[in-house]
């Protein structure tokens, strides 16, 4: 039968969010395989194209750089007060509607 979701058939198993050993094990040898060859690597790099070597730089990029995410909000103006469209319309003068890893798209009508 099949259990209720939440609950497990070990409950003395690996508390939720604690990492897997085999993962833990297996990023830490790839650290210290790159770590062991970072100055072959880098020749490797300076070895290609200008175009190939960003395309690996783009790459390892998304390992170290958050991406930047797009969110949309549907204002209704109709619903808003007065305080509420002069707030707005402040933040959106001043600039404080911006996100530092996020692109905000504002609908308005």
């Amino acid at each position: 039968m099949a259990q209720k979701k939440g609950q497990t058939g070990n409950p003395n198993g690996r508390p939720k969010g604690s990492p897997n050993k085999i993962t833990m094990e297996l990023r830490g040898w790839v650290a210290q395989l790159i770590d062991d060859n970072r100055e072959q690597l880098e020749a490797d790099l300076k070895m290609l194209d200008p175009k190939d070597r960003w395309a690996v730089i783009e790459k390892l990029m998304q390992y170290t750089i958050p991406k930047v995410q797009s969110t949309e909000m549907k204002i209704d103006l109709n619903d808003l007060t007065e305080a509420q469209l002069d707030e707005l319309i402040n933040r959106m003068m001043n600039g404080q509607e911006r996100e530092s890893t996020a692109t905000t798209k504002v609908e308005l009508w």
